[in-house]
């Protein structure tokens, strides 16, 4: 391993202030947990809707192992697709308003998967600049013309499709933007796809169970049906509170995956015990309406709070709120002395956010309180200057 210098490597990452470590929970996720024998309010969680604890879903995913075991065994089209995974894309599908839901292991293998399986090197792809890692390593593995567009300029995304010359295109976007909070301006985006005949995808994963007045997402809020937005996809690891994810779109659009999506064909199904268990999760995004509302009320005091502080926050209605401070060890000085203070607060650097945009990552979730607020806003002021 000498000749690839990965020591030094290291050590440059670490000089920058960029270096990664991981945080290892002692528990289940929820809006307190614990961390080296520390109880933290957790801000950092995308668990939105408070699910991944809740106990029907857990009670699910028990009776489901005593039928099904733990591990799926295959891949979906070897003997890995039990009748729980049919079930759920049933159901995820009438859940989205599409005709068929596929369920992918992550959501950066669905990604992959759809755009790999649909472009090819004669095919041009346009992806918002922000757009999650997923999307733009798909569009890079595809082969196709990568074009990008500055972050939700729809008259620069305009200029580039009427500048293409190619047969196919394609447009890809995230919906809410998992660092900014913010949407997508969809309906503009929509526009521009159906003048310029191009295929449009939207990775909703931030949407999903946050949005909507059945927690279908950005595209339920605004109404979009499946020939606006042929595909959709939609995580089950962050509101849902469970893992995996999947597609969403019309008939000719799923066999297709199934026949060339090779993060699909060529990996284990995820456990039938996790799919029983967001068949659950499901319903109750769907049915606990207040969930969501509770989002919006965290989301308002925050803001509030943060802008008498002075603070740098980004406009986002979403549970997702950041807090731009502009600098990697400045960020991670204050990540650290929120967790001394009891606060799990991520800091985001460099290369998941651009130089110069560093940020503390504030999740809120439908598990917190005003009060949890409250202390978050006290500690900001006091760790911040």
């Amino acid at each position: 391993m000498e000749r690839w210098n990965l020591g030094s490597q290291l050590e440059a990452i670490n000089k920058q202030h960029l270096y990664r470590s991981r945080e290892i929970i002692e528990g289940p996720q929820g809006a307190v947990i614990s961390v080296g024998g520390q109880r933290l309010i957790n801000f950092s969680s995308n668990d939105y809707l408070g699910l991944a604890n809740h106990p029907a879903v857990r009670e699910s995913f028990r009776k489901a192992t005593e039928h099904y075991g733990v591990g799926s065994g295959s891949a979906h089209l070897i003997c890995g697709h039990s009748a729980e995974h049919h079930a759920l894309e049933e159901e995820l599908a009438e859940f989205t308003g599409r005709d068929r839901a596929l369920v992918f292991s992550t959501g950066f293998m669905a990604n992959l998967g759809v755009i790999t399986a649909l472009l090819n090197k004669n095919d041009e792809i346009f992806g918002d600049k922000l757009n999650h890692a997923s999307l733009i390593d798909g569009a890079r593995l595809s082969g196709a013309r990568f074009r990008r567009y500055l972050h939700n300029d729809s008259e620069r995304l305009s200029a580039l499709l009427e500048s293409s010359t190619c047969y196919k295109k394609m447009i890809v976007t995230d919906g809410v933007f998992s660092m900014d909070g913010d949407e997508a301006p969809i309906n503009e985006i929509v526009k521009l796809s159906e003048q310029s005949q191009s295929l449009l995808m939207v990775d909703d994963a931030h949407g999903i169970g946050v949005m909507g007045a059945k927690g279908g997402g950005l595209l339920e809020k605004q109404a979009l049906s499946q020939r606006q937005v042929p595909i959709l996809m939609g995580t089950l690891g962050k509101a849902l509170g469970t893992f995996g994810a999947f597609i969403a779109g019309n008939d000719e659009l799923i066999e297709t995956l199934i026949q060339r999506a090779r993060s699909y064909i060529y990996t284990t199904a995820p456990p039938a015990a996790v799919m029983a268990a967001t068949r659950v999760s499901l319903k109750l995004c769907q049915q606990e309406t207040w969930r969501r509302d509770k989002i919006v009320e965290l989301a308002q005091l925050f803001r509030q709070g943060a802008m008498q502080l002075g603070l740098h926050v980004p406009y986002s209605e979403t549970s997702i709120q950041p807090i731009i401070l502009g600098d990697s060890e400045r960020t991670l000085l204050v990540s650290k002395a929120l967790k001394s203070a009891g606060f799990l607060v991520t800091a985001i650097r460099a290369p998941t956010v651009a130089k110069g945009s560093e940020r503390l990552r504030i999740t809120l979730t439908a598990e917190h309180t005003i009060e949890h607020v409250n202390q978050l806003l006290l500690a900001l002021e006091k760790n911040i200057k």
